[in-house]
């Protein structure tokens, strides 16, 4: 092992996968995908391009994109996105990523539950009477999607009726790397901390993404609570320009920031923190050991490019695929930007049947 590499990946070799190794914890939506036109859109006051959470005045849409347009289903939510592509990357065994989330005991729950299960994901869903399973309507017009998520029963996740129960725990314990998006914070902080400790305690692999500005900006407590016990955290430029701005990093350079966010305190000195940030098109940056690497992406025709949204969790979950095999950290990325590349050329966060990555 080189003086660079960081100490929490291993050898190229390939290694034989056990069930339950991957552990995802965050907020299912099933994505409702339809086109639209602008009078629709003008009806519900969206833009064409646009991510919004939903209000009251939404709540009808949900109705009436099923009823009025030919609808397509996927499982989403930004650590359920990235499991699953993880385990389309692995392909066999099945049931590699484990997912835990909360739905409601209804319609679209029973949809959830069955696209997991296409995609071989071990979901165990905290299930509830009092809020609907969680939607995201994708409402396209041309190349342009406008996003409006209900959280609903998102956001009723609960450690003690969920991720304290014992057989809950024990997938928990199964795993031996965990993914959590910064989405959850909003939701569960203490089942991050339970999961991110453990982690921690066993010398495990906790990755955790900074998924949005505004989870930096207004849930920077929580956040900065769960960040000693992280191994590896990924974001976008945007992303880690706030997450720099809130902390007083007074840099704007993406590898300095990338630097001292490496540098934040760490519960785990056995494992030195890889911070990994993507820059759309531009190159990844990444702290390989002591020093801070750029890895270009893969060149794409920008004409073949259809729908960008899914990108971020598909980088995370091809570079999860290989580093649940225990790769280096340079074939992490690569099969990141991979899975990253496969999506963009694609409405949604789908794929084809079988990656045809070497």
């Amino acid at each position: 092992m080189s003086d660079e590499e960081p100490p929490n990946m291993s050898t190229g070799r390939k290694r034989a996968l056990s069930e339950n190794t991957l552990f995802g914890m965050g907020n299912p939506l099933l994505d409702i995908s339809a086109v639209v036109d602008k009078d629709f859109l003008d009806k519900f006051g969206l833009k064409p391009n646009d991510q919004i959470l939903a209000e009251d005045k939404h709540k009808a849409l949900f109705e009436e994109i099923v009823k009025r347009n030919k609808v397509e289903y996927h499982a989403g939510g930004s650590t359920q996105n990235s499991v699953k592509i993880a385990q389309w990357m692995i392909q066999k065994p099945h049931k590699v990523a484990t997912f835990f989330g909360c739905i409601g005991n209804d319609h679209f729950g029973e949809i959830l539950k069955k696209k997991a299960e296409e995609a071989h994901v071990d979901a165990h869903y905290y299930e509830q009477n009092e809020e609907p399973t969680g939607t995201c309507a994708a409402c396209i017009t041309g190349d342009n999607r406008s996003l409006v998520a209900n959280l609903a029963a998102a956001n009723c996740y609960k450690k003690e009726k969920h991720l304290d129960l014992d057989s809950n725990w024990e997938l928990v314990k199964k795993a031996k790397v965990y993914y959590i998006a910064g989405f959850f914070l909003t939701v569960s902080p203490e089942s991050i901390l339970k999961v991110a400790k453990h982690a921690s305690d066993n010398n495990k692999i906790f990755c955790m993404n900074l998924s949005a500005p505004f989870i930096s900006q207004f849930f920077k407590e929580p956040l900065m609570k769960v960040m000693p016990y992280v191994d590896i955290l990924f974001g976008n430029e945007t992303e880690a320009a706030t997450f720099a701005k809130e902390l007083g990093f007074e840099t704007d350079d993406i590898a300095e920031i990338a630097k001292k966010t490496q540098n934040l305190p760490k519960d785990n000195t056995k494992r030195q923190r890889v911070v990994v940030f993507t820059q759309g098109k531009d190159d990844t940056v990444a702290t390989v050991g002591e020093r801070v690497t750029m890895f270009p992406v893969v060149d794409i025709d920008q004409n073949a490019i259809v729908d960008t949204n899914g990108a971020g969790d598909a980088f995370v979950g091809g570079f999860l695929s290989a580093l649940v095999q225990e790769h280096k950290l340079e074939e992490c990325i690569r099969a990141g930007h991979y899975a990253a590349n496969v999506i963009i050329k694609r409405v949604g966060c789908t794929f084809p049947e079988k990656p045809d990555y070497q």
